[in-house]
């Protein structure tokens, strides 16, 4: 079989059935977050970027990065950043499908709902009506963030909305956001979610932690713990389930080298950054946009969008009182503007996420490869759909909604104020 050959026969049984009756005549290999979970945990040490395309800009930028590493790589936007940017639920697999046509992209990509927060008992009910809508719209996996809540109402609010989800969609689950950034997750928080799905038949692919992962932390000189971290994992082994590592801006490269050699992590998010880098702000090794003496950012003139239009965006955000992290919020309204500057402008916005992307795929999270490796899988399953990682091992009994509550109660937790660390 030819290369040629090869990827047609995984274009034809790769792509979930949502993804076929939407792009029909597509030749962008839109695959589930188990196909590229799957593909990293068979390399081994290594995890991919779960690239938050808050614009088009960085989309195509991160395509062209992993299909320049021959890499896996996530797609994704959070519930609260459809607020504030172009990019939404309903309209980042066709933005996604339309680049990798357009861009000749071949890497399996997965478009992965971040976040999908449940705060309350009472976003439940629209969550029901919601996850199916998100599927239809071209989603292929999904984070069910219920972290805010108390450990057993997290556990329930996941068995509850599972029956909304694809069998052979990706998986994430979360605890641990409900702590802040004073009480750290634990092997028992953790093993309690996980073993809980497991008794009702759900295999997670990914769970994130609240392991550090606080936003702007580099002046702390706190971040990630990678020793926590590795202790979770090894406790969650039977279950097959991998890390999603969330909050990666504030920590070093080394710090993250660590993550993907000493943990079972295969995703990382980053967010802020690649938004940063497309137009053309200077950030450290960190991710951390670079200020100047006075607190304002810096921009590397030449590069990402014109000087003209940074004008622009700098007066509307000084008109809104935005500073620091609130830049974000000018993803929606300038969208519009930073398209319409010259292809020679956009190209180098695009092209500088793509650099970006490209390091940290290669020199950092040992990603290069994972895209052939994923292909093979797929060719070796004979199907789009790659079946649960762990078989039950829990006793259904054991985890009914009664024991469930009994059981959180018995919990020995670092519980400390609610925290909100959206990536």
């Amino acid at each position: 079989m030819t290369l040629q050959e090869g990827f047609r026969k995984v274009l034809e049984i790769g792509r979930p059935p949502n993804v076929q009756k939407l792009f029909p005549n597509s030749h962008a290999l839109l695959v589930s977050g188990k196909v590229i979970d799957r593909a990293l945990t068979a390399k081994g040490k290594a995890m991919t970027i779960a690239a938050n395309g808050r614009s088009n800009f960085v989309i195509r930028g991160a395509l062209q990065a992993a299909q320049r590493a021959d890499a896996t790589i996530i797609i994704e936007i959070a519930r609260s950043e459809s607020t504030y940017c172009p990019v939404n639920f309903y309209n980042i697999a066709r933005q996604v499908d339309a680049a990798c046509n357009e861009l000749g992209i071949t890497v399996p990509v997965a478009i992965h709902a971040d976040h999908y927060g449940i705060k309350k008992v009472e976003d439940i009910p629209y969550a029901r009506m919601e996850i199916p809508s998100m599927f239809e719209a071209g989603i292929t996996s999904i984070a069910i963030d219920a972290s805010h809540m108390p450990d057993d109402q997290n556990l329930l609010a996941n068995l509850e909305l599972n029956q909304f989800i694809p069998a052979w969609a990706g998986l994430e689950t979360e605890v641990g956001e409900i702590k802040g950034n004073e009480g750290l997750s634990t092997v028992e928080d953790a093993s309690f979610l996980i073993k809980g799905l497991n008794a009702h038949g759900i295999s997670a692919d990914w769970i994130a932690l609240n392991n550090g992962s606080v936003h702007g932390i580099e002046a702390s000189g706190q971040g990630i713990q990678v020793q926590l971290t590795a202790e979770i994992h090894k406790a969650l082994e039977p279950y097959g389930v991998s890390g999603a590592q969330h909050g990666t801006s504030g920590n070093s490269s080394e710090r993250l080298r660590e993550i993907a050699g000493l943990t079972r992590t295969t995703k990382a998010n980053v967010a802020t950054a690649l938004q940063m880098v497309s137009w053309g702000v200077n950030v450290n090794d960190y991710g951390n946009a670079i200020l100047d003496a006075q607190g304002n950012l810096q921009k590397v003139k030449g590069e990402g969008v014109s000087e003209e239009t940074w004008e622009k965006m700098l007066a509307y955000a000084e008109s809104k009182g935005w500073r620091g992290g609130n830049f974000k919020n000018l993803n929606l309204p300038m969208d519009t503007l930073l398209h319409g500057q010259t292809r020679a402008v956009r190209e180098r916005m695009c092209r500088r996420v793509e650099d970006f992307v490209y390091n940290i795929l290669v020199h950092v999270f040992n990603a290069q490869g994972t895209a052939s490796i994923a292909r093979e899988i797929i060719l070796a399953a004979g199907s789009m759909d790659l079946g649960k990682k762990a078989d039950r091992r829990e006793n259904p009994a054991d985890w009914t909604k009664e024991k469930i509550i009994e059981r959180a109660g018995t919990l020995n937790v670092n519980a400390g104020p609610q925290g909100n660390f959206e990536d």
